[in-house]
């Protein structure tokens, strides 16, 4: 890994090239090795990172105080109630401060507009933890996931079934057009992505290859694909009519079925999580018409979502040692 990538943040995934990005993947992907091997690198001894959450996480918040602890950093969480941004303090100033004491922070917002001011503030390395616009972190983790199935990233294809709004596909918008990746988004009418964010991330595409396919038949967007991903079609914050948000979902619940129309036996499947595929929870038993996928293809064998959500930990461990 060069260190062409020092001292850069991670808010949109735009910020880095397609270079960039696939150094990223193949940093992980030695990571992860090295871990199952016991060895740790401990390249970020003496590194003290800040984690702020101001809403829920499982897997985003384990993956980085584990990629932390497993290079030697130490990983400060700092309570949404211990930091209010804005309220008593301006951003400016908690991010100068923050800056002064850690050498990198991850934030979990809800706009992402707090990230990028925190960014432009701090003076270390910002991470984007997710926020209702973008989810970077998660999208680094699929295209590893895709890269260790076999799957090339520059022509390989990837099937998303979900709302297209959403910030988990914005990102993997943006890390299509920059590897290459030719990318189908199966959405219901009126849950389509800003048809000009799919241009302008077209017109940038530094790959020839990349190809943005927006479509509400399910066939068309899965016949030949290598990957079929699906999301919650839903949110569990806040106060919205599940019932009805859910509805236009109902004809696109990822089924075995469904999972033939690839025509293609090696398609793995992918989930960002939390995924609604059984009744095993308390919001799918409440709202059983939000279940997007069947436990049969979730279990099923060729199912990488496990191995995905543990991707996560290499790969923001990998963005981590990349930029600080």
């Amino acid at each position: 890994m060069s260190n062409s990538m020092k001292g850069m943040s991670l808010v949109t995934l735009e910020e880095f090239s397609s270079e960039q990005i696939e150094a990223i993947v193949a940093q992980s992907i030695e990571l992860k090795r090295k871990k199952q091997q016991r060895i740790f690198p401990r390249a970020l001894v003496n590194r003290n990172f800040c984690l702020i959450f101001l809403r829920p996480s499982c897997r985003t918040r384990a993956a980085f105080a584990v990629a932390a602890a497993d290079e030697g950093a130490n990983a400060q969480v700092i309570a949404k109630e211990e930091i209010r941004f804005g309220q008593g303090e301006s951003v400016k100033d908690i991010a100068r401060v923050l800056g002064r004491m850690f050498d990198g922070i991850a934030i979990r917002a809800y706009d992402n507009h707090l990230i990028e001011e925190v960014a432009e503030h701090a003076g270390v390395p910002v991470w984007n933890a997710l926020s209702e616009q973008h989810h970077p972190t998660q999208a680094l983790a699929d295209l590893m996931t895709l890269q260790e199935n076999g799957i090339r990233l520059c022509g390989g294809k990837m099937t998303f079934i979900g709302e297209g709004k959403a910030n988990v596909i914005t990102s993997l918008m943006v890390a299509a057009a920059k590897v290459g990746l030719e990318l189908r988004i199966v959405t219901p009418p009126g849950h389509e992505p800003e048809p000009s964010l799919v241009d302008r991330l077209l017109g940038w595409s530094p790959r020839n290859q990349a190809r943005i396919l927006v479509t509400n038949d399910l066939r068309e967007g899965l016949q030949g694909t290598d990957a079929v991903y699906s999301d919650m079609w839903v949110p569990m914050e806040g106060d919205w009519d599940i019932e009805a948000m859910a509805r236009d979902f109902q004809p696109y619940r990822l089924t075995r079925e469904a999972m033939a129309m690839t025509e293609n036996p090696n398609a793995i499947f992918l989930h960002c999580m939390p995924a609604q595929h059984n009744f095993e929870t308390a919001f799918a038993r409440k709202f059983p018409s939000t279940i997007e996928v069947t436990d049969e293809v979730f279990e099923g064998p060729r199912s990488r979502a496990i191995d995905q959500a543990e991707n996560r930990l290499h790969t923001i461990k990998s963005v981590m040692v990349a930029t600080v």
